[in-house]
């Protein structure tokens, strides 16, 4: 249950999972079942149970910017795109980003998942992890009705249908997504959606709910993690003793004592924050905060990598016989589908389920594959391997995706979005418009998190460097124009009046590029930045989630991914936080 956090002060609980997300209630839920185990979840943002505005479908995005539901991180301006700074929101309140995602569903590719494994880490395979994400699942299969009407093929899918997550296809899909479709490595794909009311399911209703009256599975919100507390050892590890947290409730100052083990699951932006602040970390970065340096661990805070997105957006024909999100934008609409999604219907149980995974060689024209590659080729050469040990070996992995002619992995996403959603034109009163958003899931650009300040409360400094490496922009450009073609193409262009995002006037590679770079965003999928690789490596923590140089603090959030994977990530943030409780069920 949700405790206040006052009453917490110098408290023992066996594990302490220090700044809740996605991973840390699933992991908690996992470890609660030995009885025995006491577990403390610290949450900085507040319940936020059974709130509408988080339970409502089709609300995509409104909850960034609103301090009820998100932290407004940012960027630095990035030098590669004019200096924009882009806007590195996430959730804020129990559940973290689940309960403010999109409600995608995907699950990464297989070779995806062997990478990691490949960099060193022994186990860490598709085979292996495999269960993990089926033990989470809670999948409803749709009616065949259901199936005839929309196109929906399961039939040959593998997927949990016991798990606590609830996942199934929303109750509507708008003929606009059928349209948009292409015919060589599409799909209609689920999202967390309970089929039974309509609403969001996320990890709050899955992992917490449904345990939250065990006696020994305690949550507190309001609880803003300031660092780590921890002792040194004879054998000359850092061990964890505790956790240093400041009470919004109360404005004090408190701790709270771990006898087993603390799990970091603050995220890619803020787990490496919590490991600098509480002396892990480059030795440089804690100088200049004049924080002491227990362990030098210079890859936290390093190998930051995001997926990026752009949408390119068709105004439609009148007669269109069917609705799209847009006339969400009238009120008097819009008070009438909050009605109707009460019953089941209306534009609140339209999801966003159409997607096109494609590998670069499937639409790139074959000298534009060479070009890139040999772009890649000469990034490796140029890479300085002490000052970025481990890099070489990654790319040289990644660049297995891109080999001209030959399959890679389908890191080219395609969305189709009944609605408006680009820029910069902006939509019409009273007009519908279709979207295809174009998401690049294979940047080689490497960005960086660190601390600039001993405050807790101070946001780190975020740096993506987007397209740093010049061959990002390139892959992208050939995605947009690939779109657009697309749209060209029938049955989608017989319902299209025009081309808004970007409009006819962008032809050349030029000018994609100049507008993809003032337009682009964040999906606000970063990873990597206390990587699981070897610790000579620029690694942060070992196969079992341990942060190198201590016996018991360990990261179990996206942070930890070394390289990213084609998929929108939360199941494989269940996926991880799943393997970790058996990872520490084994240990204890």
């Amino acid at each position: 249950m949700i405790v206040p956090a006052e009453q917490l002060n110098n408290q023992f609980f066996d594990y302490i999972i220090a700044g809740e997300c996605t991973a840390g209630l699933t992991l908690a839920a996992r470890l609660t079942e030995d009885p025995n185990v006491k577990v403390l979840v610290l949450e900085a943002g507040q319940a936020n149970i059974d709130d509408p505005q988080l339970l409502r479908p089709a609300i995509f995005g409104s909850h960034l910017g609103n301090d009820s539901y998100s932290w407004h991180h940012k960027t630095i301006k990035q030098k590669y795109v004019e200096d924009r700074e882009s806007g590195w929101h996430r959730g804020k309140g129990l559940g973290g980003s689940s309960g403010v995602n999109f409600l995608v569903y995907t699950k990464p590719p297989a070779r995806d998942i062997d990478d990691f494994e490949r960099l060193g880490n022994p186990g860490w395979n598709w085979k292996n992890l495999e269960p993990y994400f089926q033990r989470a699942e809670g999948f409803s299969e749709p009616t065949e009705e259901y199936k005839t009407r929309t196109g929906v093929k399961t039939e040959t899918w593998t997927v949990g249908r016991q798990g606590p997550l609830k996942i199934s296809f929303p109750a509507s899909i708008s003929e606009a997504e059928v349209r948009i479709q292409q015919p060589k490595g599409v799909s209609f794909l689920p999202n967390t959606y309970d089929p039974q009311n309509h609403k969001r399911t996320y990890s709050t209703t899955a992992f917490y709910l449904p345990y939250k009256d065990r006696p020994n599975y305690k949550v507190a919100v309001g609880a803003h993690v300031n660092r780590v507390l921890t002792e040194n050892t004879r054998n000359g590890s850092w061990t964890a003793v505790g956790v240093e947290f400041f009470d919004e409730a109360s404005g004090k100052v408190q701790t709270v004592n771990a006898t087993k083990e603390v799990i970091l699951s603050a995220g890619t932006l803020k787990s490496p924050q919590l490991l600098e602040l509480s002396g892990f970390g480059r030795k440089d970065v804690l100088e200049k905060i004049d924080v002491p340096l227990k362990v030098e661990l210079p890859g936290v805070g390093e190998n930051i990598q995001d997926h990026i997105f752009v949408g390119l957006s068709w105004e439609l024909n009148d007669d269109a016989p069917f609705d799209t999100l847009d006339l969400l934008r009238d009120p008097a609409v819009a008070a009438k589908h909050l009605e109707l999604h009460e019953s089941g219907s209306g534009l609140h149980t339209i999801g966003i389920v159409g997607f096109a995974w494609n590998s670069f060689d499937m639409f790139a024209p074959q000298g534009k594959q060479a070009d890139i590659y040999d772009k890649m080729k000469d990034a490796v050469a140029k890479i300085d391997d002490k000052a970025h040990p481990g890099l070489r070996e990654q790319f040289e992995v990644a660049m297995e995706r891109f080999v001209p002619g030959k399959a890679g992995s389908p890191g080219c996403e395609f969305i189709s979005f009944p609605g408006f959603l680009s820029g910069p034109n902006t939509p019409e009163p009273g007009k519908r418009y279709a979207t295809i958003l174009v998401a690049m899931n294979h940047g080689f650009s490497r960005g960086t998190v660190h601390s600039t300040s001993s405050d807790p409360r101070k946001d780190p400094e975020m740096d993506a460097h987007y397209f740093e490496q010049s061959f990002d922009l390139g892959i992208h450009v050939e995605m947009v124009k690939f779109a657009r073609k697309v749209a060209n193409t029938s049955p989608m262009k017989e319902m299209v009046v025009k081309e808004v995002n970007p409009g006819l006037e962008v032809q050349t590679d030029e000018q994609w590029g100049d507008w993809l770079k003032k337009t682009f965003s964040t999906t606000w999928h970063t990873a990597g930045s206390c990587s699981m690789v070897p610790r000579e490596k620029n690694g942060v923590v070992d196969t079992d989630l341990k942060v190198y140089g201590t016996s018991n603090l360990r990261v179990v959030d996206l942070s930890i991914v070394p390289l990213h994977f084609a998929s929108h990530p939360q199941s494989a943030v269940y996926a991880i936080a799943e393997k970790a409780a058996d990872i520490i069920k084994a240990a204890a």
